[in-house]
């Protein structure tokens, strides 16, 4: 018997708008063993939340429609255990997380690796 327990991985929802971006957080997760679900907007990760259950969010914070902040502060309203972690390219934008400290586990600077990533995920399920 196999403890594939043990090595389960998290359902993950990515909301980033820059294609090549969400493809490789997808592939860093995925290859990490995780679930992974990505949408190019906030919107359509509201959508997706609307529909099933996700562990962590990770969003970027500058994106159309329903930018990573509103995101974060509905999608936790939703789901008050959704974990989740932020990712920008922009100092300030990073600072405006910061006025969200209770809702969001980790914030990470673009341009990120994959243990990068992956470890933020860990992290912000410990």
């Amino acid at each position: 018997m196999t403890d594939a327990s043990s090595q389960k991985g998290f359902r993950i929802l990515v909301a980033e708008d820059n294609p090549a971006v969400r493809e490789f957080i997808q592939r860093a997760l995925g290859g990490a063993g995780h679930e992974v679900t990505v949408t190019a907007d906030g919107q359509q990760a509201l959508d997706q939340l609307s529909k099933d259950k996700y562990e962590v969010l990770v969003t970027d914070i500058v994106m159309p429609n329903v930018d990573g902040i509103a995101l974060a502060l509905k999608a936790t309203s939703l789901h008050p255990d959704l974990r989740i972690v932020m990712i920008s390219g922009y100092a300030q934008e990073r600072m405006r997380a910061h006025n969200i400290d209770a809702l969001v586990h980790r914030i990470i600077a673009k341009p990120f690796s994959i243990v990068e990533i992956c470890d933020a995920v860990k992290d912000a399920m410990n």
